[in-house]
């Protein structure tokens, strides 16, 4: 047999995962507005003393690191995307990235919890009108961040949503996203804190607000994690695709679909497992014909059994 002759049978695994990402180049500028704010806000806690305007540098600070993270995790998928060594490509690769976000994000509650309980019960002196300052330019450049992959995360979303209602996010940069978004979340409740602080004495509002936003971060990570795991553990994917493609095949006329695996291999894009049976079966590349377009199915093996 030669081999051009298996030319229509034969493709890549990498699904596109060798392409730069919007995400990836958003990230990137994202690290380096986080990395100049953070150098500030710690420097700016310390010297006057606002455990909320800490908090939240030490907060930029780790999500530095998380950032940093991200955007490994898009160059790694890219460079690796031809590697033979990835069955399914590097898709997973997002999800992953993703996950790790997540658990960093859980130890950045608790951590901001665990400071300000200890805030709560030993107060300090707040050099309040230089620590707001400071606050309000963490918050906008928090803000900005948060629009910059904010933007990117929505366009992907509403792109995804034209094709299928049921689409599933980039996890990498979401991971980013919230990042950033608990980032401006700190900075607001610092404002907060500290306006309260100085207008009405109120110095306990400060470590309040501190855990009040640790644990709305640590619901966040928990979202994100239960999304990760669920693809990095194969978990049966949408199950709406699931029906659709069940009651695509079955409408043909006598075919059952007996068996149907479906799973992430990356944003957007799944395999798909099928075993059907009929009386008068057909062939499998008829069959994967009659498949939903524009799902993202992107590696699908149907099986195909008669029934006597």
């Amino acid at each position: 047999m030669h081999t051009q002759s298996l030319d229509p049978w034969e493709h890549d695994h990498t699904f596109g995962q060798e392409n730069v990402k919007s995400g990836e180049k958003r990230t990137w500028i994202v690290i380096a507005l986080t990395g100049v704010m953070m150098v500030v806000e710690v420097l700016a806690g310390m010297l006057f003393g606002s455990m909320a305007l800490l908090a939240d540098g030490l907060h930029m600070a780790s999500h530095a690191v998380a950032l940093g993270i991200s955007a490994f995790a898009y160059i790694y998928a890219r460079r690796h995307a031809a590697d033979d060594r990835f069955t399914f490509g590097t898709g997973k690769v997002n999800s992953l990235g993703g996950f790790t976000g997540a658990i960093l994000l859980a130890g950045f509650a608790f951590y901001m919890a665990y400071e300000s309980v200890v805030r709560l019960f030993n107060p300090v002196e707040i050099a309040f009108n230089n620590a707001i300052y400071v606050a309000i330019i963490g918050l906008i450049v928090n803000g900005a961040s948060a629009v910059i992959l904010g933007r990117g995360h929505g366009d992907e979303a509403h792109h995804h949503e034209q094709e299928d209602s049921s689409h599933q996010h980039d996890h990498n940069l979401r991971s980013a996203y919230l990042h950033v978004l608990a980032d401006a979340l700190t900075s607001l409740t610092a404002i907060f804190a500290l306006f309260a602080g100085k207008l009405f004495g109120a110095v306990w509002m400060d470590p309040v607000m501190g855990i009040a936003g640790s644990l709305l971060v640590a619901n966040w990570s928990r979202e994100l994690l239960k999304q990760t795991s669920a693809v990095l553990l194969d978990h049966q994917a949408d199950e709406h695709l699931s029906e659709e493609i069940t009651q695509t095949i079955e409408e043909l006329g006598d075919e059952r679909v007996v068996d149907l695996h479906l799973w992430s291999i990356g944003p957007n894009f799944y395999n798909a497992n099928i075993a059907v049976v009929a009386h008068e079966p057909k062939s499998p590349k008829f069959y994967k014909a009659q498949l939903p377009p524009n799902k993202g199915l992107v590696h699908t093996t149907i099986e195909v059994h008669r029934c006597e």
